[in-house]
């Protein structure tokens, strides 16, 4: 088994700020973590490998510093790790992320399993597991709290939906995100702090991809952030004053007059 895992380096606090420029975050200054989600995905990732055997990949696109987050997926289990880093990705949103993520994949060549965390902390948007399984082609299973059975060419799986469990068995290779149901993240150990801070991390860019310039970054993103805000909520009371009955009257009549019911 031949898996790979694909994470992302997210701020680690919520107290960002936002280039009115560019409209994108500010990253420097900012202490940085793995995402919290992606790390249910590597643990996942680590338990097959040791179950069934087989290499654990870890794949990020980000700039120089997500190298920090590689090193640590190594000290959690990863056997290697690649970096997507290149000035032309930069400003990407879900769409140029996962075509990215899906050409390095594709240089990979052999993997039987994709996992993602089910969304990012910064972004929420969920997207980047489904975007990436349709690129590739491949079969797609979202919200996986257990893997059941790897056999055959074959993976059992329960998804979470909102009244249960799924249960769904899937042919390999595919592509699955994981909820933190799944299991609890091992914390890195001895061995695998020494691995990490002598591992060699690979760093692809847009040339070693071979990569469209038109479908990576800020050209190959269907969507831009146009204008970030803080809503203003403008709240207004009046006390009515009264008999109960009188209350009751001119509450309906206002409630009718702002068309609420």
């Amino acid at each position: 088994m031949n898996i790979i895992v694909c994470l992302k380096q997210v701020p680690g606090t919520t107290k960002v700020k936002i280039d009115s420029q560019t409209n994108t975050l500010v990253r420097q200054g900012i202490e940085n973590i793995v995402n919290p989600f992606d790390t249910y995905a590597l643990e996942e990732g680590a338990r097959i490998k040791e179950r069934y055997g087989g290499k654990l990949t870890v794949l990020s696109m980000g700039p120089p510093q997500a190298e920090t987050a590689l090193r640590e997926a190594i000290s959690r289990g990863a056997d290697e790790a690649i970096l997507l880093s290149d000035r032309a990705f930069a400003g990407a949103d879900t769409l140029a992320t996962s075509y990215t993520l899906a050409r390095a994949i594709s240089k990979i060549e052999e993997y039987d399993l994709v996992i993602c965390g089910r969304q990012t902390i910064d972004g929420d948007t969920g997207q980047v597991g489904p975007e990436l399984a349709e690129m590739l082609e491949l079969p797609f299973v979202a919200y996986v709290s257990q893997i059941e059975e790897i056999n055959n060419g074959n993976m059992r799986v329960q998804r979470m939906v909102e009244d249960g469990h799924e249960v769904i068995e899937t042919p390999l290779p595919a592509v699955i995100t994981v909820v933190k149901e799944i299991n609890i993240p091992r914390l890195p150990s001895l061995r695998g702090l020494a691995r990490a801070k002598n591992a060699v991390i690979a760093v692809w860019g847009a040339g070693e991809l071979g990569a469209d310039q038109d479908m990576v970054g800020l050209s190959g993103s269907a969507t831009r952030v146009v204008r970030i805000f803080f809503p203003q909520r403008n709240h207004h009371g009046e006390i009515l004053e009264g008999s109960p009955a009188n209350k009751v009257a001119r509450l309906i009549d206002k409630l009718r007059d702002a068309h609420l019911i």
